[in-house]
């Protein structure tokens, strides 16, 4: 061989050596590339660069994109740059995608206050629940509320919220409605619209959780709710579409629970036909934590990302792909929804963020949106406001130890919790010293016995305290006398918490007041109400309790549900006047439990452990209920008293045949002696024709600004044939039937001020959807036919 030939040879061996080793270098021993950063491989910079991207991916990287890398923190995963933050994403530096990572956020975003290694601390703000900012009947003020959650998020350095939640309170026991808006799917719709308006705001994203008809936290990875089409889309699924369409957030969160016999997050027709072909949804799914059984089916589904995510479901996906079970074009789909929230997202910005979110102004929000989301229940001969020249005597455990919000991932580890107490006294209210140190000491005692200790949630610190319910501190005649003689006005304080995990009972010392509380109110009164002295009952409650039994022994009676970490000071608020209460129940309160319409088939069957919840009660929920079979309730959906007081006139539609819309009218004038806002709420009474209709349902609602004494405020809702229709199960549409409608404007489900009236003269079939879900089993309907 010539030289010439040789050296030529040498070259060529050493060129291919070198790009050899060069592969070698970017190709890791899985063969996925990683590190690479020459000019042919695609990076993730806009919408357009994402389908080369997903063509750049090895099949390893896809499977492990859609599922999550594990709970920070648990099960000996590593923790998150977040303490406290419960998921993260998958990771391809390579391809310019980075991991997102997520936290828990229904009554303010839930993270760890202190990391290891560091004294800083990283507080977040309590929030009122959902059941309370649904009670403000002001899309306002949750928006506000979702702007301040939204700033923490970002300034922690966060990307998602896993919040709002908006199922419906269908059983006033699930243990999880604290987080929940409402036993009516308007409000929840509209509510969570504003929530994720607030959050996203910020440039984060919030999640709508969970999809769907998740009611109750029995069997909760389990269950299988069975239930009609026409419930289902009418009462189950409608929030979701009506924040879906409002607010299009980044994302949403299937459910653990089955409909109709498929588990949630492996339910094509709920997470594909129904969100993506019905409802044009354009963000991306997620599991709930550990919810589903097969990855596989939870990909075909349409669920675009597992989490936390197990490397073990991972393999699952890609040896799906190679044996063929699972076309790869549908785990590209679900690379592509999730990519595109990736984009918006603040860790793909690089956003800055500061750790240090303005914790003082978002602690104002918190006061202000509680106290407009408290609701005068009752004020014999006006008991409230309380002056605050007077002198209290306060009664009950939970004025010391009040409670901000329910347990579990709707917790919050907020710097500090204003008591009752504390916030009374911070408003100048003069409290009976001795009575408030003998409760001081009462529960100082108790909380040192092993029993009633505070822990740690078994779930970890992240998720918070379990606190053991002390038992009501007994009263002697003596107590009570000596308070009743030192003070002018009595305040009792009943206080109940609840969470994920558990539902509640129809108990005493839960829905029902304990022996305890039966007498302590009775006895209060009977001492007081002999000076002739005003007794006030708080009730720092996340749902209803049974008010029936002793409501008619106080004066007043204020629902200040969990309002958050401040509590106290905003509860002071409402009761010196400082704020006129102006909120309104959008949960009815029953006489008794077995009043509900799902009491009879809640949890399920069997009863000591159920598989399936039928939901006998059909379309007939909440309100839709009483209304319609002439129940009685202790209060109504949409009550709600006034320091003042308001009249309604001028009634009425803008035409007497519909015609594609109509606008209802309505003014509203103070003509009390204080200023103050009201709920104005506007119910449909539908013909009953081909479908039955329940008596009355809301189908549109407003806050007046704060009107002073003797101003009038003009108010005006447009409705078209989607908001007044009724679903057709045998058509699959939602249809407008014939025939004569009422409008009624109201104060509350039950106190109506006017009526007017408006015909449609023929049947529209308004929308037609996909037929899917109906249950696999004959269900024993709740009709009207029936009684």
């Amino acid at each position: 061989m010539h030289e010439r030939q040789k050296s030529s040879t040498r070259l060529i061996k050493v060129a291919i050596t070198t790009v050899a080793l060069a592969l070698f270098a970017t190709v890791g021993v899985n063969g996925s590339i990683a590190n690479a950063k020459d000019n042919t491989t695609p990076r993730l910079v806009d919408k357009k660069s994402i389908d080369a991207v997903i063509n750049a991916m090895t099949l390893e990287e896809k499977s492990k994109l859609v599922v999550g890398q594990g709970m920070p923190g648990f099960m000996g995963k590593p923790n998150a740059s977040v303490a406290g933050a419960v998921g993260k994403t998958y990771a391809i530096p390579r391809l310019g995608i980075p991991s997102l990572l997520f936290a828990d956020g229904p009554a303010g975003l839930r993270i760890l206050p202190t990391r290891e290694g560091e004294t800083n601390t990283y507080y977040a703000t309590a929030f009122p629940i959902a059941t309370a900012l649904a009670s403000t009947w002001d899309t306002k003020v949750v928006n506000s509320v979702g702007k301040a959650q939204g700033n923490e998020v970002k300034e922690y350095g966060l990307d998602i919220l896993l919040a709002p939640a908006l199922n419906i309170q269908r059983n006033l026991l699930n243990g999880r409605n604290f987080e929940y808006y409402s036993e009516d799917s308007l409000v929840s719709g509209k509510m969570a619209a504003a929530m994720v308006n607030g959050v996203e705001s910020n440039g984060v994203g919030a999640t709508i959780k969970h999809f769907a008809a998740n009611n109750q936290e029995t069997n909760r990875m389990t269950i299988d709710t069975v239930l009609s089409q026409r419930a289902l889309r009418e009462i189950y699924l409608k929030g979701f579409e009506i924040a879906i369409e409002a607010s299009n957030p980044w994302s949403v969160m299937s459910a653990y629970n089955k409909i109709n016999g498929t588990t949630a997050s492996q339910n094509k027709d709920l997470l594909t036909t129904i969100l993506r072909d019905d409802w044009n949804y354009k963000g991306f799914v997620m599991s709930d934590w550990f919810a589903g059984t097969n990855a596989v089916e939870q990909m075909k589904a349409g669920n675009e990302l597992i989490m936390p995510g197990s490397a073990e479901q991972s393999t699952a996906i890609e040896n799906a792909v190679k044996n063929g079970t699972l076309d790869e074009k549908i785990l590209d789909r679900n690379i592509k929804n999730f990519l595109l929230a990736v984009l918006e997202s603040p860790t793909f910005k690089k956003s800055n963020f500061s750790n240090k979110p303005n914790l003082k102004a978002n602690a104002q929000v918190a006061r202000q949106a509680a106290a407009q989301g408290m609701v005068l229940l009752k004020n014999n001969k006006t008991s409230l406001p309380v002056s605050k020249n007077g002198h209290i005597g306060l009664f009950g455990n939970t004025q010391i130890e009040t409670i901000k919000g329910g347990t579990g991932s709707g917790d919050v580890n907020a710097k500090y919790t204003v008591s009752i107490a504390d916030g009374l006294k911070n408003a100048g209210y003069k409290l009976d010293e001795t009575l408030y140190k003998k409760y001081q000491s009462y529960i100082s005692t108790l909380r040192q016995m092993d029993e009633y200790k505070i822990k740690d949630s078994p779930w970890g610190p992240a998720f918070g305290k379990v606190t053991p319910v002390i038992p009501e501190k007994s009263l002697s005649d003596a107590e009570i006398q000596t308070a009743a003689d030192k003070t002018n006005t009595a305040v009792i304080v009943i206080g109940r918490n609840s969470g994920e995990g558990i539902d509640r009972k129809n108990e005493k010392g839960d829905f029902l007041l304990t022996d305890q509380e039966q007498a302590m109110i009775t006895n209060v009164s009977a001492k007081y109400h002999a000076q002739g002295k005003k007794v006030v009952v708080i009730l720092n409650i996340g749902g209803p309790i049974e008010v029936a039994s002793w409501r008619d022994k106080v004066d007043g009676i204020l629902l200040a549900w969990q309002p958050g970490q401040e509590a106290g000071n905003a509860v002071a608020d409402v009761l010196s006047g400082a704020v006129n209460p102006s909120g309104k129940l959008a949960q009815t309160f029953p006489i008794k439990y077995s009043d509900i319409s799902s009491a009879k088939n809640f949890p399920g069957t069997p009863s000591d452990n159920p598989t399936k919840v039928v939901y006998g009660e059909d379309i007939y929920v909440g309100y839709r209920y009483y209304s319609t079979f002439n129940v009685k309730a202790a209060y109504e959906f949409g009550y709600g008293l006034s320091y003042t007081k308001f009249d309604y006139s001028k009634i009425g539609v803008n035409q007497k045949k519909f015609k594609n819309k109509i606008k209802v009218s309505a003014t509203v004038q103070n003509t009390g002696s204080k200023p103050g806002q009201e709920a104005v709420e506007v119910y449909i009474s539908a013909p009953n024709g081909k479908l039955e209709k329940p008596k009355l349902e809301l189908k549109a609602f407003e806050k007046t600004k704060e009107l002073k004494p003797g101003q009038k405020q003009n108010l005006s809702f447009e409705l078209d044939a989607k908001d007044l229709a009724s679903f057709d199960e045998s058509q699959s549409a939602w249809i407008l039937e014939k025939g004569t409608y009422q409008v009624k404007v109201g104060a509350s489900s039950e106190n109506i001020k006017g009526t007017a009236t408006f015909t449609v003269d023929k049947t529209i079939v308004v929308e037609k959807v996909s037929n899917v879900l109906a249950p696999q089993e004959s269900i024993d309907k709740l009709s009207q036919s029936k009684q």
